[in-house]
């Protein structure tokens, strides 16, 4: 070794030796001292009894205890991790709250002149509205390859305004009556919206006034009546479009018609009351549950499962194939026929096969929403209009009785009561809840609290500093007796 190493272990071992060890009797008087005034409950029992015995039940007490103590925490850590919820189920009753929106549609979705000479419009709608749910296309040979010749040569054909043009309109033709709490409305508080029923129209859309109204009377809402024109309008029996009436969906304002299973119909010759009561759901992030609140749409104000699904297919959509379908949201260059017939239609099928766009849990595509508000709605039917009601309107509109059994829609919406449901997931378990557990078993079971577990650590602390002094100065000793110095 080095004369310059050698000076260095000794230099280090002086300041060692600066800091004396504890002899075994001051070691022991401080062992003793500590099990006398902590507050570790017990230990004083076993240092200061003399009797023997005394000493082995204490000892056992105090065992008994640590090892009960440390199962109840055990059990309390893994049950906070399993990420347990309650569900709280509150209803808050007001004296306004806000109306639904509400998208109306006719089930038969063309009209008949149209349709009849251009009968391709039905297959050609089910391949462009495809991208809002997964519905099978007809295989039949000779419409495929009808369809595919139209689609290439018409390439500059725009079924968006050949729809919005023969499609269902909304004027007082088809709109006889209107009522929104009393007061009159008409086809101007409608506004026009796509959906896989061609020309559909919601009332109270989060654009219009009356969404930032308030109601304030239950069993009161909207009225409405309408003439469907079934002689005027038609569609295609085999994909299943082949009853007659209204169908509508009833919505927040600021969420997008969903038809795909939540669709609501009234059939001619009907009067629907429909009873609805605001229901909102709270859920809890992950892991507690499977909302993701960093989650924003680009094109939505207000996250959905529904709005983020149709986002999720335009990305992929427009990735693959370079447009964008009319139908679904964003900025591009939107999908002709040919594109739609050639590349959407197949994107779609293989986005659902190889689930691209998946929902509901946190790691899919589109999470639950944190929060989301439905209206779930009973509703009732009764005959419409009746034998003396028929005669009066057959006489005021110019109809024929016939006529009015075959084409009214009466369809009544109305609050049951002024009051929301709100159904909230909480954490079963909070982390101050947590800390207030393991402080009361603490506590039941030893006597200890946060100043006995400092008490610990400090005596826990001081025997390894002693004992990592005493190993360096042994280390020390070894080095400079096998390794003597040597001049340079």
């Amino acid at each position: 070794m080095a004369l310059a190493d050698y000076q260095q272990i000794h230099i280090i071992k002086c300041y060692l030796l600066k800091r004396p060890l504890p002899s075994s009797t001051d070691r022991k008087k401080f062992d003793h001292e500590f099990a006398i005034s902590t507050s570790f409950h017990g230990i004083h029992n076993i240092a200061q009894n003399k009797s023997r015995v005394r000493k082995v039940i204490w000892l056992s007490v105090v065992l008994g205890s640590v090892s009960l103590l440390v199962w109840q925490i055990y059990s309390r850590l893994v049950n906070y991790f399993t990420w347990p919820t309650t569900t709280s189920i509150e209803v808050q009753y007001v004296e306004k709250i806000e109306f639904p929106a509400v998208t109306f549609c006719n089930l038969n979705r063309f009209q008949t002149e149209a349709a009849s000479k251009f009968s391709i419009i039905f297959f050609l709608w089910d391949i462009v509205s495809k991208v809002l749910r997964l519905q099978e296309i007809s295989a039949n040979n000779t419409d495929s390859l009808e369809t595919l010749n139209f689609v290439t040569s018409h390439q500059n054909f725009s079924i968006t305004e050949f729809v919005k043009k023969n499609g269902f309109y909304l004027n007082q033709d088809t709109l006889l009556h209107c009522k929104f709490f009393g007061k009159p409305c008409g086809p101007k508080d409608f506004k026009h919206v796509f959906t896989e029923y061609g020309n559909c129209f919601t009332f109270n859309h989060g654009e219009n006034i009356q969404s930032k109204n308030k109601v304030s009377l239950s069993g009161r809402g909207l009225k409405l009546l309408f003439n469907v024109h079934q002689e005027e309008f038609t569609d295609n029996p085999m994909p299943g479009f082949a009853d007659a009436g209204i169908i509508f969906v009833i919505h927040s304002p600021k969420k997008e018609p969903q038809f795909d299973g939540l669709g609501l119909s009234s059939p001619v010759g009907m009067h629907a009351r429909v009873t609805i009561r605001q229901l909102k759901t709270v859920h809890q992030e992950y892991p507690w549950g499977e909302c993701n609140p960093d989650i924003k749409l680009k094109n939505f104000t207000t996250y959905n499962t529904y709005s983020c699904l149709k986002e999720c297919k335009a990305q992929h959509i427009q990735r693959l194939c370079g447009c964008l379908p009319f139908l679904l949201p964003g900025n591009g260059v939107e999908c002709d026929l040919l594109k739609h017939y050639n590349c959407v239609s197949p994107i779609v099928d293989h986005i659902e096969i190889k689930g691209l766009c998946t929902m509901g849990t946190h790691n899919s595509s589109c999470p639950v929403s944190c929060e989301e508000t439905e209206y779930p709605a009973t509703v009732s039917y009764s005959t419409f209009p009746s034998q003396k009601a028929l005669k009066f309107l057959a006489k005021k509109l110019n109809q024929s009785q016939e006529y009015l059994r075959e084409n009214l829609v009466n369809i009544e919406i109305n609050y049951s009561d002024l009051n929301y449901k709100i159904t909230q997931q909480q954490k079963a378990v909070s982390v101050p809840e947590l800390l207030a557990d393991v402080g009361g078993q603490l506590g039941l079971f030893c006597g200890a609290s946060l100043i006995t577990i400092i008490e610990i650590i400090e005596y826990i602390l001081t025997n390894f500093y002693w004992i990592l002094i005493f190993f360096l100065l042994k280390i020390l000793e070894m080095v400079q007796r096998t390794s003597p110095p040597q001049a340079v």
